[in-house]
């Protein structure tokens, strides 16, 4: 919703006549518990897909790293407007951070990745599966079922809980999903003076950072659901792009780092590259 109000906020600005209504779709994400057992991959987006091709919306707004890398039939990314911080954070019981918690100490997560690198860099605690929204999780911790909780620093930053931010989790030793802190702006294939005002929301960075970092997925051959990481940035007026598999018992991992100028040439460079020394074992 968040998300929805920031689009929205910049519409009306470009488009002072125009009137917007939030229509609230509810996906199967949202209502499952656990997204290992859902079939195929769109879990938080395929439903406002459907409602776009149906034309009961003009506009989707997503989190980018909900997407599937490749695109629907019939609906295109207009925009990817906004990129706040990447990173993850830790949200722990008494601001205690990762490598200070105790020995055993329970530790949530909803994704294989973030799960990986826990068990790579604390192989001693006890990370478990949590679901729920950003404020339910952090519930949690404060009623005592969780020792901490890891959530993505923007989702923290966009509520207005960057307070109970424990420890931010450095991109590089800790590797974002692909595409995390940006935002997607979906419509339909066509020409409008609506897409023209979208199309203006987008943000050249952010648009190559995450192509980057999506396309390293997509070269994978994988979804969101698998322990995969990536980072993007310039450098010296280059692209960057730091590549993360890991195995979900966080005893192995493989790490590689590119630099160049196209960004979807970039990420399937390095996921060829870690294709080449064994990535496809640990997938």
């Amino acid at each position: 919703m968040w998300q929805a109000r920031w689009v929205t906020e910049r519409l009306i600005r470009e488009m002072p006549d125009c009137s917007v209504e939030i229509v609230k779709i509810r996906t199967r994400g949202d209502q499952h518990q656990d997204l290992t057992s859902l079939p195929g991959m769109g879990h938080f987006t395929s439903e406002l897909e459907t409602a776009l091709v149906e034309e009961r919306i003009d506009i989707a707004v997503h989190s980018l790293k909900d997407l599937p890398v490749e695109d629907s039939p019939g609906v295109t990314v207009a925009a990817v407007p906004l990129r706040n911080d990447s990173s993850d954070s830790l949200v722990s019981a008494n601001g205690v951070p990762l490598m200070s918690l105790g020995r055993g100490a329970r530790v949530g997560t909803g994704s294989a990745r973030r799960a990986s690198l826990l068990r790579s860099h604390r192989p001693d605690l006890d990370v478990v599966e949590i679901r729920g929204n950003v404020e339910t999780r952090i519930r949690k911790v404060d009623e005592g079922m969780y020792d901490a909780v890891v959530l993505a620093t923007a989702g923290l930053v966009r509520l207005g809980l960057q307070d109970r931010i424990s420890e931010r989790l450095g991109v590089h030793e800790f590797p974002p999903a692909p595409g995390q802190g940006a935002l997607a702006v979906q419509m339909r294939d066509g020409e409008s003076e609506l897409h023209r005002v979208v199309r203006g929301l987008d943000d050249l960075n952010a648009r190559a950072t995450s192509g980057a970092e999506r396309a390293f997925l997509r070269g994978l051959g994988g979804g969101c659901t698998l322990p995969v990481g990536a980072h993007a940035w310039r450098e010296s007026g280059k692209l960057k792009l730091l590549g993360f598999v890991g195995s979900n018992n966080g005893e192995s991992a493989l790490r590689a780092e590119v630099m160049g100028e196209d960004p979807e040439a970039l990420g399937k460079r390095l996921a060829e590259q870690l294709l080449s020394v064994g990535a496809r074992d640990l997938l």
